[in-house]
């Protein structure tokens, strides 16, 4: 598991520390670094899977970032051309600290001195127990992708979702591994019966159906509704809005992820009404008491309202969730972010609520009283 993350000089995080937990949320205004954080993560895996890591320095162009050149993620306030980036395993004894030379015309940040990670393949952000859903995921069709050597041989979703479908209609008979996540009104503990039963939350009666079509190098994707003992005719997702779909990746990936797995979600809630929102905020809640790491992104009051209520209603203990606001440094800076990092009790409560930490519902409602 990560269980530190300090950062120097990239982008709007001129320096902070990062303490993990399971579950890691980050929230703040745009341009304030959350992103930035996530990026840290993906710039340092996609580096390695490209086997330059460790002998040759950063990769800012790949997979699961493009961020430009030197010159677009070296902090404008940084005193030194050098980026710093600070990683803590629970796993691992030391940290490993990566420095990176600054190259503005290049894509390729030359790393500085050799960084000994000890059997790296064994720690989830480099391996296959990792997962990364972007914001931008995949829109509502009808017909998906087939890829047998993302879900099989990476074991992965694809970064938009994409690979999904064809997931769930290739493995949707199989034991969910987390006992934690099975629903109480799924019907077994396969994996779609429970797609099914947490889904129903954010909809109720929906059915997924899903069907590989290898001769046409395709996933075909539909909703039905159960509506007292009959079950209406299949939907096209286009006709069941952006929100259903938005957020079958995000079940889909909890739900097949096992202990020691981490997951990057970006936006969990998107699209969905309230009460999926909060929904969604207790299954994450829910995976990281049972091993899950998660780090997320997420502008939602809702989806952090699930989460405090899980922890009050004794799902999960404290210790398990870490919030994370970034805030602008002072008024005398323009790029530099401030981190803030406040805490929940056992009732679900929280220490402190900095200027803009999810409270436009309250600055609206008093401009409205």
């Amino acid at each position: 598991m990560l269980e530190y993350l300090h950062v120097r000089n990239f982008k709007t995080l001129l320096t902070g520390g990062f303490p993990l937990s399971q579950l890691n949320i980050f929230s703040g205004l745009n341009g304030m670094g959350k992103s930035s954080l996530i990026q840290t993560l993906l710039l340092l895996r996609q580096s390695y899977e490209r086997n330059v890591l460790f002998s040759k320095g950063l990769l800012l162009k790949g997979d699961y970032a493009s961020l430009g050149t030197g010159r677009d993620v070296l902090s404008q306030e940084s005193e030194e051309e050098a980026i710093y980036f600070t990683v803590k395993w629970s796993e691992r004894e030391d940290a490993a600290t990566f420095v990176f030379d600054y190259a503005s015309q290049s894509d390729l940040l030359p790393v500085q001195s050799q960084v000994s990670v000890d059997k790296p393949e064994e720690l989830s952000l480099f391996n296959q127990n990792f997962q990364y859903l972007s914001a931008d995921r995949v829109a509502p069709k009808s017909h998906h992708e087939l890829s047998e050597f993302h879900i099989n041989e990476l074991n992965s979703l694809g970064n938009q979702g994409e690979y999904t479908v064809h997931y769930i209609a290739d493995h949707a008979d199989q034991p969910l591994e987390n006992k934690d996540l099975i629903h109480p009104s799924a019907g077994s503990n396969d994996l779609l019966a429970n797609i099914d039963a947490w889904m129903s939350e954010i909809a109720p009666g929906l059915k997924v159906k899903t069907e590989a079509l290898p001769q046409y190098n395709s996933a075909t994707l539909s909703f039905a509704f159960v509506q007292g003992n009959e079950t209406t005719n299949e939907f096209k997702p286009q006709n069941v809005g952006f929100g259903l779909s938005y957020v079958l990746p995000v079940v889909t990936s909890i739900l097949r992820a096992k202990l020691g797995d981490l997951l990057i979600i970006e936006n969990p809630e998107s699209h969905l009404h309230p009460a999926g929102q909060a929904v969604m905020g207790r299954l994450c809640t829910l995976a990281a008491q049972s091993g899950i790491q998660l780090i997320v992104e997420s502008h939602s009051d809702h989806f952090l309202n699930g989460v405090r209520v899980a922890i009050k209603e004794g799902f999960a203990p404290k210790e398990t969730v870490s919030l994370f606001f970034l805030e602008r440094e002072n008024e005398g800076s323009e790029h530099a972010s401030h981190i803030r990092k406040p805490k929940i009790d056992d009732l679900g409560r929280i220490d402190e609520w900095p200027n803009g930490f999810f409270d436009e519902w309250d600055k609206q409602l008093d401009r409205l009283l």
